[in-house]
Order: structure tokens, then C-alpha cells, then sequence
């Protein structure tokens, strides 16, 4: 069985998001563990690449096709992990100084990189069995697959899944994108099938055509169902209801590995949680002039609205006002940043900021901290809370999406440490996120026990690619036996 993946990022070549790790770290585990499955992915050529660290071969040359323009292709090819990675070349859409997204012609751009997604799987030498999509930027292919090229006799056979990472970006575009990126006719964008908000959206087209749907979480898939979570897809969702699920992300074991990794203070074991996470946070708070002795609070984000902000604003200050260390790694909007910097001049002995991403920060940040606060406003799956588990470090999450799928909560009404990993609360508020915050504080300073306990939890859960890739190759399977 052979497997691509269309996407706009992966691993190692590009990334911005979660997108490209889960791209890489899916195909890795299934190549690594499937002798009978081929994992390869496609994705753009980006100028940012670094090509002398990469012997890449320029495999085929082609025009792609798009109206009256005839774009000059060329197919680089390189094998890293056991993947065969197809890259594709067009300077005047990928070699630029701006980063991946954000340009006018973005849906010129991925149009034109859809097109070329299935050219090459015309010329390449296996026949594709599935065509893995991910997100608006490929959202097209399926359709393409069943409106254009349903009688190609390569093409044809070629079933599709898409899978959903960030509700929020729908690919909106004008219905004169249709024939003029796609040479497909309007009466598409009229009966419905790939119309959203009165505009075209290439994930609607996704949806209603892709063969198979799934999102990175089983509550984000229910979420996605609703009208007050769904970002506007409900309707659809729902249609497709029979052919959507949720599958929880994994996460990068090699890359985040308390025993092993360089980066923090003292590397340490299950045998040596509990020391190896105190010389971690003793050592942190020297380094970054935090007194010592205090429960240890951390963030590792971006900060956007959408990680819940004003939450983490109101948890902080509660942190802080009641003998607790407060530290944040990350950037984005404006007044949070001012804010956090502000607090740090308020408290310079228990805040400590820093404004932009630190990787060897982030990673000491995990090592260091006993609880990690993430009280998302929304969260497809997420990804700190996993790292922060890896490391002995108890998240604090409101339950969406991937934070109810990945934390047990402690629950005090029926003392649940012996189980729980973390701790958790629902309603999008300052008083339900303090209330977890002053639950959290509460078991590290009266119930050592149980929080060394639930530390230990949170060390032995299991966030590798096993159980996902198991059930992305039972899709595969079903997809690639379907007539």
C-alpha cells in the first residue's frame, strides 16, 4: 500500500506549526513499523530550504497547466528517515524572503502546488493508493480527483482523506478561481459543494469530496460538529458524519526526552523524577534570579487569543499573589506582552519573560516547571501539554479539543490522584481557570503525596505515534480495499 501526503509544511524542510511535525512523525512511525506501507510526502520547495544540507536530485521537469499559464515545474527528490520526500520547484511561487504564508496570491500558490500534487502522481513509478491532504492548502485534490480526473486511468484509482488542523483557515477565494486556478465550472460553487460564506472555500472542498475526514482529536471532532465549536463547519460536518473521526495527535519522543535531552540541567529517569525535576527547577531559578523554594508556574506559547490570553493573564496574577514562580516563552499579541513585561517589573524575583521562542529555554521551561498552563480558548489537539507530561510537569488545561482527550484531571470530590495527570476545568473564565490554579497549588503544598503521584502519572503517560498511526493505517486499509 502506498501512501502520499500532500501538505503545505513537513518536516525537516518547513514548518510554522504543528502541521509539519505531524506530517513528519506520522509517516516515520508507519514507515519505520509497516514493511507492506510506502510512506512519501509532497511538499513545496521552499527558498528558506537549506540545499546544501540535503543531496536533493531534480527527478521530473513538467508545465503545469493552470488556464492560459503553463508553469515550469521540477520535482526534487530526497529520502530522509526512509521517506521519500517530492518537492516542488517553482521559484516564482516558493522562493521567497516572506515566510510560507501570507501573500496575495496564496490561493494562486497552492492551487498551482494541487495541480502539481497530481501530476506527479502520474509519473511516479508505484501507483498511489491514498492521497493523505492536509488543510485548505490542499483541499482541492479531492475534488480534483472526482471532477477532473475521475476517468484519468491513474487518477482515478486514487482515493482521497483530508485531514483538519486549523478550523479557523477555510481558503476562501472568489468563484472565478475555479476556472481560472482549476479549469472546473461554476455550477460547483451554485449547487453548493464547495460554497462557504457566499465564497469558495477549498477545505468545504475537502470535505465534501475527500473520500475519507478526520481532525487531530475525538472532542475536537465532536466540537467541530456543533454550531458554537464547529468555526462554521458544522453543517457540512455533520453531512459527512459517517466518514469523519477524530485521531489525537502524537508527539516527537526523540526530540523530547528527559533522559536524554542536552538542553535541560540534569537529565533524569522515572527512578529519579523526583530529583532530577528539583536540581531542574533549582537550577532554573538561579539562572533566572526566581527565588527558591516557590511552586514553579510555566508557559510556552504563542500568544494569541486563540491560547486563551486573558486567562493565562488572571492565572499568572494569581500565581504570583500567592507565593508561586511565573515564567512565559513566547510572543505575539502586543498587550500581552506588555502586560507579562509589566508583571515582571512588578515581581522580578517570581515573573521571569521572554518575549519570542527560546527552544533551549522552552526546553528548561518543561524540565524546570511543576505545572504548565495552557487554558485554551480553543485547541484542535495541542502539543505543550504532551511535552510538558513528558517531562513530570502537570498541565493546567481548560477541556477542548486535544487538552480533554490528552489530561486526566485531579478531581478532589473523589480524590482521583492515583489516576489523574494533570488538572483541568471547562468554562471559558478567569474564576473556573483560578479556581483550577488554587486546586493545583493546593495538592503541592498539603498533598505531597498525591502530587508526587500524579507526577509520576503524567511521567509514564503514552503520547508516542503508536496508537495514532494504528488508527490512520485502519483508514488507510479501508480506503485502499474500497472499490
Amino acid at each position: 500500500m502506498n501512501i502520499l501526503m500532500a501538505s503545505s509544511e513537513a518536516l525537516p524542510f518547513s514548518k510554522t506549526g504543528g502541521l509539519a511535525d505531524v506530517v513528519y512523525a506520522l509517516s516515520k512511525e508507519i514507515e519505520r513499523k509497516e514493511k507492506d506501507v510506502t510512506m512519501s510526502i509532497v511538499s513545496p520547495f521552499y527558498g528558506s530550504i537549506n540545499k546544501a544540507k540535503y543531496k536533493f536530485k531534480s527527478l521530473y521537469s513538467f508545465n503545469v497547466k493552470m488556464q492560459w499559464r503553463n508553469i515550469p515545474t521540477e520535482i526534487m527528490h530526497v529520502t530522509y528517515e526512509g521517506i521519500d520526500y517530492y518537492l516542488v520547484k517553482n521559484d516564482g511561487y516558493f522562493a521567497r524572503n516572506g515566510g510560507l504564508y501570507g501573500y496575495f496570491d496564496d490561493g494562486e500558490r497552492f492551487a498551482y502546488f494541487s495541480l502539481a500534487v497530481l501530476e506527479l502522481i502520474k509519473r511516479l513509478p508505484y501507483e498511489i493508493d491514498v492521497v493523505h491532504c492536509h488543510d485548505w492548502q490542499t483541499g482541492m485534490i479531492p475534488c480534483l480527483l472526482k471532477e477532473r480526473w475521475r476517468d484519468d486511468p491513474i487518477l482515478g484509482k486514487v482515493k482521497s482523506m483530508i485531514t483538519i488542523h486549523n478550523p479557523l483557515f477555510k481558503g476562501y477565494f472568489g468563484v472565478g478561481s475555479l476556472g481560472d486556478f482549476y479549469e472546473l465550472n461554476d455550477s460547483l460553487f451554485y449547487s453548493g459543494k464547495i460554497r462557504l460564506d457566499g465564497q469558495v472555500s477549498t477545505l468545504k472542498a475537502g470535505i465534501y469530496y475527500a473520500d475519507k475526514i478526520t481532525t487531530v482529536s475525538p472532542t475536537h471532532a465532536y466540537e467541530l460538529k456543533t454550531p458554537d465549536g464547529s468555526k462554521g463547519l458544522w453543517y457540512d460536518l455533520i453531512l459527512r458524519q459517517n466518514d469523519f473521526s477524530g485521531v489525537l495527535n502524537g508527539m516527537d519522543y526523540k526530540e523530547f526526552n528527559p533522559q536524554t535531552d542536552k538542553l535541560i540541567y540534569k537529565n533524569y529517569t522515572q527512578k529519579t523524577l523526583s530529583e532530577g525535576k528539583r536540581e531542574n527547577k533549582k537550577a532554573f531559578c538561579e539562572e533566572f534570579e526566581l527565588e527558591q523554594g516557590k511552586p514553579l508556574f510555566s508557559v510556552v506559547s504563542r500568544l494569541s487569543d486563540q491560547k486563551g490570553l486573558e486567562l493565562i493573564n488572571a492565572m499568572a496574577d494569581f500565581v504570583v499573589t500567592s507565593g508561586g514562580n511565573f515564567a512565559i516563552v513566547g510572543s505575539g499579541e502586543k498587550y500581552a506582552e506588555d502586560y507579562y513585561n509589566a508583571l515582571h517589573m512588578k515581581y522580578l524575583h517570581n515573573v521571569r519573560v521572554y518575549i519570542g521562542y527560546n527552544n533551549e529555554m522552552a526546553h528548561k521551561c518543561y524540565a524546570a516547571s511543576d505545572f504548565f498552563i495552557m487554558p485554551s480558548a480553543f485547541e484542535p489537539c495541542g502539543l505543550g501539554q504532551m511535552i510538558a507530561q513528558r517531562y513530570g510537569t502537570l498541565p493546567i488545561v481548560r477541556r477542548t479539543g486535544g487538552l480533554k482527550d490528552s489530561v486526566i484531571p485531579y478531581n478532589y470530590g473523589i480524590n482521583n490522584y492515583k489516576d489523574a495527570d494533570g488538572f483541568g476545568f471547562d468554562g471559558y473564565n478567569a474564576s473556573d481557570a483560578i479556581k483550577a490554579t488554587a486546586n493545583a497549588l493546593m495538592v503541592y503544598d498539603s498533598r505531597p503525596k498525591e502530587f508526587e503521584r500524579m507526577r509520576l502519572n503524567a511521567f509514564k503517560v503514552d503520547h508516542s505515534w503508536t496508537k495514532p498511526s494504528k488508527e490512520y493505517l485502519t483508514i488507510y486499509r479501508s480506503l485502499a480495499n474500497r472499490k
